[in-house]
C-alpha cells in the first residue's frame, strides 16, 4: 500500500501527453481478438484494467504480444484474431482484478459461445452490481448466475463471481435501457454479433459510444440513430492498425489543476475529445475556465486534440441530466474544483458514482470535508459551496483510483501538507499519473 505526501504549489506549467484512452483500450483488445485479421494497437494504456482484458483473452487462446509495463513511451500491442467463433473455454476462472469494464463487456461476447465460464474479480469488483447487465443478455438467450447462487442482497442484485454459459446462436432483441451506460450499451451490441436478426439498444440519454466507433472500424453492421444503436449480427475484420488516443478522464485532473491554481497553463497533447467524452471540458467552460483545443483531426475514428487549460476564476454551477454520464468519471475531480470556485455548486442525480470502485459520493465528501470543504451529499444530489480555502490532512482514497488522484490535486492548493493513503489503486488506470505531475510542478 503506497501513500502520497503532498505540499501546495503555485502554479502547473507545462506540455505533456496523457496516456492511451482506457476504455478505448479494453475495447481495442476484445474486438482484436474476436476479429479475423492481426490487429497493431499503438498507444495503448499499460493500466492492470487493461492488462487484465489482455490475460483473459490470452487464456481464451488469443495470441497477443505487448510491450513491458514499463514502456510507457511507446506502448504497442499485437493482437491476432480468430473470429467470432475462435475463443475457448478457459481451463480456469477468468480472474479480471478491478476492472468492471472488462467483465460487463465480456459477457457480452461470452453470451455467443459455447462454453461455460466463471468470471471473477478483487473485493471492490466482488460488489460492484451486474444484474444491469445480466438481464438483457438473459433475454437473449445467455445463462447468467452468481456462481454458488453466491452473494445477494434483498433487491435480488448480482455480484462476482459469476457463471456464465453461452447460447450461439443468440436472440436479437430490441433493448430499452433504464439507464444511460455505455458498459450495457456496448455489452448488448457485443452479444449482438452472435444474433441472429437485429440487436438494438435505446438510453434514456446518450452515453459514451466507443464501442459504436470501432465497430465501424471492424467492418461491423452497425448503426446509430438518436439514443439507439443497432447491430446485425456478422464477422468483424481487422483495421490492421489502431491509435488510441490519450484518455480525457487522465487529462482531467490537469486541467482542474490548471484551472484552479494561478499563473497556470497547460497543454495536453493528442487527447481524445468524443462527443460523449467532454463532458469535463464543456463543464469547466460552464464554470469559467480558460479551455482552448487545437490540431483538432481524427485517428481511427475518434477525434483527437491538443487541449490548452489556463488559470481562471470559477463559478458554482449546477451540472445534472445529460452532462452527468458525459461526465460520469470526472465528476470527483470536478468537485475539486467547485470547491474552488465562487458561489455554490450542485451535482444532481449522480446515482451512477456509488456503484464504481468505491461509493464516489461518499468517498469524495468525506475526504474534502476533512480537508475543510463545505461539501454534502443529499441522496444522490452533491452540493458544494466554493470557500477557495482547503487545509492540509490526512485522507484515504478507499482503494478508488479516481478518489486517490482528485484528493492529490486538491492537495496541490490545500495549506500544508496533504497526505493521500492507498495510493497503489492509480496503476489500475493511470500508473504514470506521479511521474507527469512532477513535469508540472
Amino acid at each position: 500500500m503506497a501513500n502520497v505526501t503532498i505540499l501546495p504549489v503555485r502554479k502547473v506549467e507545462g506540455v505533456i501527453e496523457v496516456p492511451g484512452d482506457k476504455s478505448i483500450s479494453h475495447r481495442a483488445v476484445m474486438l482484436s481478438s474476436i476479429a479475423e485479421g492481426t490487429t497493431a494497437i499503438s498507444n495503448f494504456l499499460m493500466g492492470e484494467d487493461c492488462l487484465h482484458t489482455i490475460k483473459a483473452f490470452k487464456q481464451m487462446g488469443i495470441k497477443i504480444v505487448h510491450s513491458p509495463w514499463s514502456m510507457v513511451n511507446s506502448p504497442k500491442v499485437i493482437i491476432e484474431g480468430k473470429g467470432l467463433r475462435g475463443l475457448k473455454k478457459p481451463k480456469k476462472e477468468l480472474y479480471l482484478g478491478n476492472s468492471g469494464t472488462t467483465m460487463r463487456l465480456l459477457l457480452g461476447i461470452l453470451s455467443g459461445q459455447d462454453f461455460e465460464c466463471v468470471l471473477s474479480g478483487d473485493e471492490s469488483l466482488s460488489g460492484r452490481p451486474m444484474k444491469r447487465v445480466a438481464e438483457p443478455l438473459a433475454l437473449m438467450g445467455a445463462k447468467i448466475t452468481t456462481k454458488d447462487d453466491g452473494r445477494k442482497t434483498r433487491d435480488e442484485e448480482m455480484y462476482p463471481p459469476l457463471k456464465i454459459i453461452g447460447q450461439y446462436p443468440l436472440k436479437a432483441i430490441r433493448y430499452k435501457s433504464p439507464i444511460a451506460s455505455a458498459q450495457v450499451k456496448s455489452a448488448v451490441l457485443l452479444a449482438g454479433l452472435y444474433a441472429e436478426g437485429i440487436t438494438e439498444v435505446e438510453e434514456p440519454s446518450l452515453s459514451r459510444d466507443h464501442t459504436e466507433r470501432m465497430l465501424k472500424a471492424f467492418s461491423a453492421k452497425v448503426k446509430t440513430a438518436g439514443l439507439a444503436a443497432s447491430i446485425e449480427g456478422s464477422p468483424l475484420k481487422s483495421p490492421g492498425s489502431i491509435f488510441v488516443p490519450g484518455d480525457i478522464s487522465s487529462a482531467a485532473f490537469f486541467m482542474v489543476a490548471a484551472s484552479v491554481l494561478g499563473q497556470s497553463s497547460v497543454r495536453l497533447k493528442n487527447t481524445g475529445i468524443n462527443d460523449t467524452r467532454t463532458g469535463i471540458i464543456d463543464i469547466l467552460k460552464k464554470m469559467g475556465a480558460r479551455i482552448e483545443l487545437s490540431s483538432i483531426r481524427e485517428e481511427g475514428g475518434e477525434p483527437v486534440a491538443d487541449i490548452t487549460v489556463y488559470s481562471s476564476r470559477l463559478k458554482g454551477v449546477l451540472i445534472e441530466g445529460a452532462e452527468i454520464p458525459r461526465a460520469i468519471d470526472e465528476l470527483p475531480v470536478l468537485m475539486v474544483a467547485a470547491v474552488f470556485a465562487e458561489g455554490k455548486t450542485v451535482i444532481k442525480g449522480a446515482g451512477e458514482l456509488r456503484v464504481k470502485e468505491t461509493d464516489r459520493i461518499a468517498s469524495m465528501v468525506g475526504n474534502l470535508k476533512k480537508l475543510g470543504a463545505d461539501i454534502r451529499a443529499e441522496g444522490d444530489d452533491v452540493i458544494i459551496n466554493g470557500t477557495g480555502l482547503l487545509r492540509g490532512a490526512t485522507v484515504d482514497s478507499l482503494g478508488d483510483h479516481r478518489t486517490a488522484m482528485s484528493m492529490v490535486i486538491a492537495g496541490l492548493k490545500a495549506e500544508g501538507k496533504t497526505t493521500v493513503l492507498d495510493t497503489a489503486c492509480i496503476n489500475t488506470s493511470f500508473p504514470e499519473f506521479e511521474n507527469i505531475l512532477h513535469k508540472l510542478v
